[in-house]
């Protein structure tokens, strides 16, 4: 047997139970299926590359949740309940110090949405995993980015500026003495999965995206798909009491909440009708949800725009917030 074939069967399989609905899972060319009635398959890919998405000396735990989480939240987007998914991983050797707890940590986070690994490929090469996931979403309940109306107000999950915080201290060493370091790195590996909010939300959300490339970045996606603009009050932005210890100036920790990507949180937007029922929904879901502004008509010289307040006045040019910028791979 080769050493594809022992890697396959020492980390990989027989890690899972069966779901009802898989006929078919690991070791054979595909696996099959059989999605329930009256369902619809919401489908996934993502990649995380050594070098872009962490560093060698990332822990393999951390490396497992950030990049499966990253897929949960995909689906979370879309309203779908996570059902499956592949997995692609090239690595230089295997390397059993590595891989036990890379895949403790993903059958741990998976088995928590009775999510089952069906299939995927290993390869030898730099170390880079991709996920393909795949999720059920009743037919026509699916949240998209296109529904947003003038005058439905924005609103976001949890808080914002966390993750930007804990890659900061990733990447400086130096940042590693600001306070609260430690907690805001693993704030940035260890996203809180919204599936149980998106759930909640497929009724009543008009559009939804979730926050991989910061707010800003994302919300514009939902603007050019739904053709309107908005305007978004920055005094507004949920902020932790960590991520404004840590940048120190109230400016400051706003800018990263604009900006911030691999947040994995959700911005939705919803009917001025159905906005009281997101206290409920709060509630019962464990998560802090906050209005952040409220979509607006194109203006006829500039469309699909986001107009930044600080109390309810443009910004200023002096402002710290001109300076917003989302997360782009080839920038």
């Amino acid at each position: 047997m080769s050493g594809e074939f022992n890697l396959i069967d020492k980390y990989f399989a027989h890690r899972q139970a069966n779901r009802q609905d898989v006929d078919l899972a690991l070791g054979d060319d595909c696996a099959l299926v059989s999605p329930p009635e009256g369902y619809q398959l919401a489908i996934s890919t993502d990649t995380v590359v050594l070098g872009t998405h962490f560093l060698a000396n990332a822990d393999p735990s951390a490396v497992a949740y950030k990049a499966l989480m990253s897929n949960i939240s995909d689906l979370a987007a879309m309203g779908a309940t996570p059902a499956w998914f592949s997995m692609a991983i090239s690595l230089p050797e295997i390397d059993e110090a590595w891989l036990a707890p890379f895949c403790d940590s993903m059958f741990t986070l998976a088995d928590a949405h009775h999510l089952q690994l069906i299939g995927g490929d290993t390869t030898k090469g730099p170390l880079s995993i991709s996920f393909t996931i795949q999720g059920l979403v009743p037919k026509g309940k699916a949240l998209t980015r296109s529904g947003a109306q003038v005058g439905d107000w924005i609103f976001v999950s949890g808080n914002l500026g966390d993750s930007q915080a804990g890659l900061s201290v990733i990447l400086n060493p130096e940042d590693a003495n600001k306070p609260h370091a430690k907690e805001l790195v693993s704030r940035h590996f260890y996203a809180q999965s919204r599936i149980k909010l998106a759930e909640r939300l497929r009724d009543h959300a008009t559009s939804c995206i979730d926050i991989s490339d910061g707010v800003m970045s994302d919300l514009k996606h939902v603007l050019k798909r739904s053709n309107v603009s908005a305007q978004v009050e920055i005094t507004q932005l949920p902020i932790s009491d960590l991520a404004t210890d840590f940048f120190g100036d109230t400016q400051q920790a706003q800018l990263a909440a604009l900006q911030s990507g691999e947040e994995y949180e959700l911005c939705f937007t919803i009917s001025k009708q159905d906005k009281p029922l997101l206290d409920e929904i709060a509630q019962q879901v464990g998560c802090l949800l906050t209005c952040i502004g409220q979509v607006t008509e194109n203006q006829r010289d500039a469309e699909h725009t986001i107009q930044l307040l600080r109390n309810g006045l443009p910004i200023q040019e002096d402002d710290l917030a001109r300076q917003v910028h989302g997360f782009d791979h080839f920038n």
